[in-house]
């Protein structure tokens, strides 16, 4: 059983991702912290050295060695949907649940948070709309799950996703 999350940044995936593979004794991977395992360098730097573009390649072939793999709740980046690879990928070999979050609270959980290069803008709230507006459809597409997770508590979250993987028969 896989187990992917989707979402914008800040909407709680790498949080709930953990504690939901403890509740189902799966293992737990962050497709951007094997990104930056494997390079060596943080995401920052990656945007840095290679652009958005390189960063998306690496992306792409990480999404696709963990979606292979079973047994795991994988927490992806926000922008991993914009690849078709990748969103295929994703609807292929797993469930996907896209957790929800408004712009407003995406800026309340990231306001502070220095790792995220497309957020290093004077006006991190017209990046947020720009990409929600972009990313929103692509997420609905793929999702077989959609939670919201607007100032909630990740337990909450955790719990009306394994309820809504019970309803659909995905898990006992």
């Amino acid at each position: 059983m896989n187990i992917f999350l989707i979402g914008p940044m800040g909407a709680g995936k790498s949080t709930i991702g953990r504690l939901l593979s403890q509740e189902l004794k799966l293992n737990f991977v962050d497709s951007d912290k094997v990104i930056e395992e494997r390079a060596g360098a943080d995401i920052p730097w990656i945007f840095d050295v290679e652009g958005e573009e390189g960063f998306r390649n690496r992306e792409v072939n990480i999404i696709d060695i963990l979606s292979d793999e079973d047994n795991q709740v994988l927490a992806t980046g926000g922008g991993a949907v914009l690849r078709s690879e990748n969103r295929s990928n994703l609807q292929g070999r797993g469930t996907v649940i896209y957790l929800q979050a408004s712009v407003a609270q995406q800026l309340e959980r990231t306001s502070r948070d220095k790792n995220r290069p497309l957020l290093q803008t004077p006006d991190p709230s017209v990046v947020l709309h720009t990409l929600m507006e972009q990313r929103h459809p692509l997420y609905m597409q793929v999702a077989d799950v959609v939670v919201d997770t607007e100032r909630r508590n990740p337990k909450a979250v955790v719990t009306d996703i394994i309820a809504e993987l019970r309803a659909q028969q995905i898990i006992k």
